[in-house]
């Protein structure tokens, strides 16, 4: 009983290192099967695959050529695209949105080179967006990827000018699409079918992500969700790489959105108001995120008709993310950003470290702040733990008199030491409480820290250049001062030794286990979280340490200020 409050916060913390995902990620149910008769036919050209009196099923196959990405944007003619906040281009051929870069945010810290995000489908990272229209049964000619679309007027997008592209199908039936662009990273798509032929004809809209192959970057790591996402009649679903890899997943909604995302990035379709539509999420030589309108829209002759949607291409900055939620009225599309279970308390905790940031116009700083302010909120509740934990201590060398006493006679020593619990007012468990309940901030700040794009290339002090990456030094090389580069898991920087130091510390202040095997385990605990913790976001670090201290300050004066008697 004597060590059981070490124990559960040990163990509290062990679980925020080694089980993640039975925390954060959503539980996921399972999807159902698309049906034999709605399975994508290899082809080996773009088309739709025809079943009759069903919504058709969109089935692209990949291009197997392998270019550079500088030589795929020169393949093809090009209309550029630009504004505050983004450049790149749309093909002309397929009416491809296949090259788009984000212009505030470097691939390097300090560095020139923009976040390259999507690419044309013939480079080996591939990914991007097409939209068209289906046909039942093939009986109309409609575009492809490969189809050349033409400009009608201006040939720059900017989100002072739209623009509209044209391809006829020379059997009297011309599509268009305009696309318009915000100041920031929203494209508003207007598909229009001119239908000049004297038969009328049923058309089914589409858009559809796709991706070559799974990033190179991606972490697999649960605290952070990355691959398929979509909010489907108010529900969040989220697929992983291997989830589709595995399996063909459909879903049917009146209302939602749906796409892929990375950890700071993300690329989001959003289908017309009121349409029902079919969602697919599945490998066929690329990954593919799409859906398809599941009524036809009916085009008369000598009439045009239209369809709209969205696509998001763009960071997760999350001031952005909640006004497009808000003013475009998607529902919950700011959960693109993984917040995680404990949402309700992740979120406000951004808003408070964002303002902590702007105020004092350092990352680092701010997380040291809002480290005070937690420790400020929670100190009651940690002062109530500490006393429990310092007369525990106190008692500590009692309680090894009374077992060595009592060692033959476990029933008397029970009676003696609950004696010894009455006569000092100590609850064993007492410091079990605040521990759990301070747990959802943890997890919830931890979280936070980890998936926020606002601290990625946000420098602290000294050789912290990028809290969102991990301590660059190694105690390997003399932090520096050997001319050597260690290989990556030898890098255990100053801020992870500062960190095991302070929890070293910390343990000693604990009252040490009578077991000499649990006392061994608790003398190594430091040390493998120390290694551990290395290749963690260095500002997961800091904050971890910066925690430490100020428990050690809190723990250290009510030990000096706890006395118990014994006599």
């Amino acid at each position: 009983m004597d060590n059981k409050n070490v124990f559960v916060a040990i163990a509290l913390s062990m679980s925020v290192l080694l089980f993640w995902g039975a925390f954060f990620e959503a539980p996921k149910k399972d999807s159902q099967n698309l049906q034999t008769n709605n399975q994508i036919q290899q082809k080996t050209d773009n088309s739709i695959t025809p079943n009759a009196n069903q919504t058709p099923t969109i089935n692209q196959i990949n291009d197997k050529k392998k270019l550079s990405r500088e030589d795929s944007i020169n393949k093809s003619e090009r209309i550029k695209i630009e504004n505050e906040n983004i450049i790149g281009s749309i093909s002309l051929n397929g009416g491809l949105i296949d090259d788009i870069s984000f212009k505030n945010h470097k691939k390097k810290v300090n560095g020139k080179k923009n976040i390259e995000f999507l690419n044309p489908y013939q480079s080996e990272n591939g990914f991007y967006v097409e939209s068209g229209w289906a046909s039942v049964g093939n009986n109309i000619k409609v575009p492809t990827k490969n189809s050349k679309w033409v400009v009608e007027g201006n040939k720059v997008l900017t989100d002072k000018s739209p623009i509209i592209i044209k391809w006829d199908n020379k059997e009297g039936v011309i599509f268009k699409k305009k696309i318009e662009l915000d100041e920031k990273y929203l494209f508003k798509i207007s598909q229009e079918i001119q239908n000049n032929s004297p038969k009328n004809i049923e058309l089914y809209p589409y858009a559809q992500i796709t991706r070559n192959k799974i990033p190179d970057d991606i972490q697999n790591f649960y605290i952070s969700h990355e691959g398929f996402i979509g909010v489907f009649d108010d529900e969040l679903k989220e697929d992983d790489y291997d989830d589709i890899e595995d399996k063909k997943i459909v879903r049917e909604t009146n209302e939602g959105w749906l796409g892929i995302t990375d950890k700071y990035w993300m690329t989001v379709l959003v289908p017309e108001k009121g349409k029902n539509f079919k969602s697919t999420f599945q490998y066929n030589e690329a990954f593919k995120a799409n859906y398809i309108i599941n009524d036809p829209i009916k085009i008369n002759s000598s009439l045009s008709e239209t369809n709209n949607f969205r696509l998001f291409v763009a960071a997760k900055e999350v001031d952005t993310i909640d006004t497009y939620a808000e003013a475009q009225n998607i529902n919950k599309l700011d959960l693109v950003i993984d917040w995680g279970w404990f949402y309700f308390f992740t979120k406000p905790l951004f808003f408070v470290i964002d303002y902590l940031f702007k105020l004092s116009g350092n990352f680092g700083i701010a997380i040291v702040l809002i480290t005070l302010a937690i420790r400020a909120l929670f100190f009651p509740l940690a002062n109530f733990s500490f006393r429990s934990m310092a007369k525990m201590k106190a008692v500590t060398p009692e309680m090894t008199r009374l077992k060595e006493l009592h060692k033959d006679d476990k029933v008397k020593l029970q009676q003696e030491m609950m004696a010894l619990y009455r006569k000092e007012k100590i609850n064993p468990a007492s410091g079990c409480l605040p521990v759990l309940i301070q747990i959802p901030f943890f997890f919830a700040i931890y979280k936070m820290l980890f998936i926020s794009l606002e601290m990625r290339h946000q420098p602290f002090f000294g050789w912290i250049k990028d809290l969102s990456a991990a301590d660059p030094t190694s105690i390997f090389n003399l932090f520096g001062l050997i001319p050597w580069d260690p290989p990556s898991f030898m890098i255990i920087g100053i801020w992870p030794i500062l960190m095991g130091a302070s929890m070293w510390v910390q343990q000693k202040l604990n009252p040490a286990p009578t077991d000499p095997i649990q006392a061994k385990i608790f003398a190594f605990f430091p040390l493998f979280l120390t290694i551990i913790l290395a290749s963690f976001p260095s500002g997961l670090v800091v904050y971890w340490t910066v925690n430490n201290i100020l428990t050690i300050a809190q723990q250290w004066v009510i030990n000096k200020n706890t006395t118990v008697k014994t006599n």
